[in-house]
C-alpha cells in the first residue's frame, strides 16, 4: 500500500469514527461537540468521497483488464480497451483532486477580508481606474453574496479615488480573493488626452485576511487616537462634529483613518478593525519572510510591490503576468466576473504547492 493509500485509509477511519459519534446520546445533547465534530466531517468529506470513487474505480479497472484478457472477438477487446484507458484517466484526475484536497490548508481562507485600494503612478487616470477596480471587486462580491462594509475612502471629486479601505465579509472571502494583492496596471487613451496617446497608470491592491480580537493584542499605550471634523458626503454633520478618527500604532508607524460613519464610536472601533488586520498581516508577512530566505526558488511569494495584472483597454484584454494567461474579456472582467482568472490562479498556485510538497517527501 503507498503512502497515499495509506493516508486516505486513515482519513477514512476518522470520518467513520466521527459519523458514528454524532449518533451518540451524550454527543446529541452536546451542542458544541456536535458544532465541533460536523465541522472535521464536513472538512474530511470531500477527500472520503472522492478516495471512495478511486477505489470503485480501481475495481472496475480490474474487472476491465479481466475482461480484456479472456476477450476473444477484436470487437470485444477494442471495446475493453476504450473502457481502459477511461478508466486510467479518471483513476489520474481523481488522484489528483485527492493529493490537491489532502495539502494544508491556508488558515486564513474563511476569513473576511480588508480590501485596500490606493491610485498609483498616473495622476487623475489612475484615480479612475482605481474607482474602476473598487466597483470590480465590489460587483464580484454581490455575485458571491459577500458583504462590502467601506471603512475609509479619500476621493479626488471627479469620479475618482486616491484610496478605499473595505470590509468585505462573506465565506470563503479570503480563499478567493488573496492572490489579488499586488499592483494593477492599466493601458489606455485618457479622456483627457486630445492625441490619442496611450498612458499607462497604476493601482496597487491590498488584501489583507481580517484578524480576529484574540489574536492580535493591541496595548492601548501603544496607540495614540485623533478625532477631526469628516469632510465629503456625509450631511449635516459634516465639519461640524469631530466624528473622523484616525488611529497611530507608534511601535510600527502604521495609521489607520476612518470617517464612512457620522458616529465616533463607529469610526473608532471600524478603524481597530482596520489597524488588527495590517498587524496581524504584518506578523504574517514577517514570518513568511523568515520561511522564505531559509528556501530559494520559493514560488508565488506574493511580494505586492510585483505587477500582477495589465488591463488594456485597446485590445479589450486582460493579463495576469504570473501565470501567463490572456482573456479577451476586459468589460466583462470589469463587471466583476472574475472566476475564471480566480479559478485559474487557484488551480495553478495549488498545483504549484503540490510539487513543492512532493519534491520534500521525495528528497
Amino acid at each position: 500500500m503507498s503512502n497515499l493509500e495509506q493516508k486516505l485509509e486513515a482519513v477514512e477511519k476518522r470520518f467513520d469514527e466521527i459519523t458514528a459519534e454524532l449518533g451518540k446520546p451524550e454527543v446529541v445533547s452536546d451542542p458544541a461537540r456536535i458544532r465541533s465534530l460536523a465541522k472535521v466531517r464536513s472538512e474530511l468529506e470531500p477527500v472520503v468521497d472522492q478516495y471512495r470513487q478511486l477505489k470503485i474505480t480501481k475495481s472496475q479497472r480490474e474487472e476491465t483488464r479481466e475482461m480484456l484478457a479472456e476477450a476473444d472477438e477484436e470487437e470485444l477487446k477494442a471495446l475493453a480497451q476504450e473502457e481502459l484507458a477511461r478508466l486510467e484517466q479518471e483513476l489520474e484526475r481523481l488522484t489528483q483532486e485527492i493529493r490537491l484536497h489532502l495539502l494544508p490548508k491556508d488558515p486564513n481562507d474563511e476569513r473576511n477580508v480588508v480590501l485596500e485600494i490606493r491610485a498609483g503612478t498616473g495622476g487623475d487616470e489612475a484615480a479612475l481606474f482605481a474607482q474602476e477596480i473598487f466597483r470590480m471587486y465590489t460587483q464580484y462580491a454581490e455575485q458571491q453574496g459577500w458583504k462590502v462594509q467601506i471603512m475609509n475612502v479619500n476621493d479626488t471629486g471627479i469620479g475618482g479615488i486616491k484610496e478605499v479601505v473595505a470590509l468585505i465579509e462573506g465565506k470563503g472571502a479570503y480563499s478567493r480573493l488573496k492572490y489579488e494583492s499586488g499592483v494593477h496596471r492599466v493601458q489606455r487613451v485618457p479622456a483627457t488626452e486630445a492625441s490619442g496617446r496611450i498612458h499607462t497608470s497604476a493601482v496597487t491592491v491590498a488584501v489583507l485576511p481580517e484578524a480576529d480580537d484574540v489574536e492580535v493584542a493591541i496595548d492601548p499605550k501603544e496607540i495614540r487616537i485623533d478625532t477631526y471634523c469628516s469632510s465629503g458626503p456625509g450631511g449635516q454633520s459634516v465639519n461640524t462634529t469631530y466624528s473622523a478618527v484616525r488611529i497611530t500604532h507608534e511601535p510600527t508607524g502604521l495609521v489607520v483613518t476612518c470617517q464612512d460613519e457620522k458616529s465616533q464610536i463607529k469610526n473608532k472601533a471600524k478603524a481597530m478593525r482596520v489597524l488588527r488586520s495590517r498587524l496581524y498581516d504584518l506578523a504574517r508577512k514577517e514570518q513568511q519572510d523568515q520561511i522564505a530566505s531559509e528556501r530559494r526558488g520559493q514560488i508565488g511569494s506574493g511580494d505586492r510591490s510585483e505587477k500582477i495584472r495589465t488591463y488594456n483597454f485597446r485590445e479589450g484584454r486582460v493579463t495576469d503576468h504570473r501565470i501567463h494567461l490572456t482573456l479577451h474579456q476586459l468589460n466583462a472582467i470589469l463587471d466583476g466576473n472574475l472566476d475564471r482568472v480566480i479559478d485559474s490562479l487557484v488551480t495553478h498556485y495549488q498545483t504549484e504547492k503540490l510539487k513543492e510538497a512532493e519534491a520534500t517527501v521525495s528528497s
